[in-house]
């Protein structure tokens, strides 16, 4: 459920009150929607990273905002045709507003396209026999859209193409509606007779993403002071979900628990602990403790210090960047009078982190499942023939 300036590492320092975690160096990498084109030999392998993305400017917003109000994979709403584009239109000022305040837009693309590009550099040397290897990025609500990335992805003569989720922990409101959109698309397309596909649809236990996290986390412990440093209560915060999505049978929850349960072994629980959830929309009933209402809770017990966490979301982006940093903590830690409140920034590039994303396609070109018997398993409640017909077609483009 889950961003490019190189000021983002220091736009928010508020002494004790708020400090936000640092992040990464930007590496010199094309900031076009794929990467640069090159005298390399043929890519012979794809990796197509799906995402949600986010704007890159303000004048993309509405039209950001429109896909996502008409998702009904993402949302689903009353006459959502006319509904949707009404929410969309009413809350794209203030959505613009959001992401002035981070510097006019979301650097999700960037980090994507360094994580691509540094992964399958790595994948050029540990799987020689499947490279050259070629990122592609599909986001589902702007640009570089999953259709226009497919047609790149044909034209450039791809032999074998890897779908990978870049979600770790799987929800059919995100992943699956990635997933959905590759089914749309070839719905009246012929699919490339010479290409072979397969799917990375979760990889919410994967031992070096755990190890990332723990680090993240590592690295505002040690910021502060040893008298109160077990006293700090880490918050680890994702997404939330309709509380109907949950009762459908969505995997979400229970994977984004799984990967905390993991950190906190890895942590060795040195400290207390707890899974809050953020992001909701609209009024009806969603998965909760809420991040905000979690700390007032906790301040009301007489905690003080605290890490939030992004638990879900592998690089920056409007959730971490506004509503983590500046709507948490710093507008409400300062409302609460939080003595200490800090951020473990997202994997980003950190080297861990590329390691986890080579490993985990590595280990999937070299397996002989090319698809996850659970990807094509459907909720208990799922009432969403579309979901159905995807699987199934998934199912016969990905047979051995």
């Amino acid at each position: 459920m889950t961003t490019g300036l190189a000021s983002f590492s220091s736009m928010l320092n508020f002494g004790r009150k708020c400090v936000a975690a640092p992040v990464s160096a930007v590496r010199l990498m094309s900031v076009a929607a794929q990467p640069r084109e090159s005298s390399t030999p043929k890519a012979k392998t794809g990796i197509l990273m799906l995402n949600m993305g986010g704007p890159q400017t303000t004048d993309q917003v509405h039209d950001y905002l429109l896909r996502i109000m008409t998702d009904r994979d993402m949302i689903q709403l009353p006459v959502q045709s006319q509904l949707g584009p009404w929410i969309a239109k009413r809350r794209t000022p203030e959505v613009q507003k959001k992401y002035n305040e981070i510097g006019g837009g979301s650097p999700i693309l960037k980090w994507t396209n360094i994580q691509g590009e540094l992964m399958c550099k790595q994948l050029d040397t540990v799987s020689p026999e499947t490279a050259p290897h070629k990122h592609y990025v599909g986001f589902r609500y702007v640009d570089p859209l999953v259709d226009d990335t497919l047609k790149q992805i044909e034209e450039d003569g791809i032999e074998r193409t890897v779908i990978f989720s870049q979600y770790p922990q799987y929800s059919c409101a995100t992943s699956g509606s990635s997933f959905n959109s590759i089914y749309d698309y070839y719905k009246n397309r012929k699919v490339p007779s010479n290409m072979k596909w397969s799917i990375i649809d979760r990889w919410a236990l994967h031992p070096l993403l755990i190890k990332i996290v723990a680090e993240r986390v590592k690295e505002q412990l040690v910021q502060f002071p040893s008298d109160v440093r077990k006293d700090v209560l880490i918050l680890f915060s994702a997404h939330s979900l309709p509380l109907k999505a949950v009762n459908r049978g969505d995997a979400y929850p229970s994977e984004v628990g799984a990967t905390v349960q993991l950190v906190m072994q890895e942590l060795k629980h040195s400290n207390p602990y707890s899974l809050v959830w953020q992001s909701k929309v609209g009024p009806l009933p969603w998965l909760a403790p809420f991040t905000d209402d979690a700390l007032k809770g906790y301040v009301k017990q007489g905690r003080k210090h605290f890490i939030l966490v992004p638990i879900a979301f592998v690089n920056e982006h409007i959730e971490t960047l506004h509503e983590m940093d500046i709507e948490y903590c710093h507008d409400l830690a300062k409302e609460l009078r939080i003595e200490t409140i800090r951020r473990a920034a997202a994997p980003n590039d950190h080297p861990i982190f590329i390691d986890a994303l080579t490993d985990i396609v590595a280990s999937h070109l070299k397996s002989n499942q090319p698809i996850n018997p659970k990807f094509l398993t459907r909720c208990p409640h799922c009432v969403n023939a579309r979901c159905g017909y995807s699987k199934s077609w998934f199912a016969e483009l990905c047979k051995v």
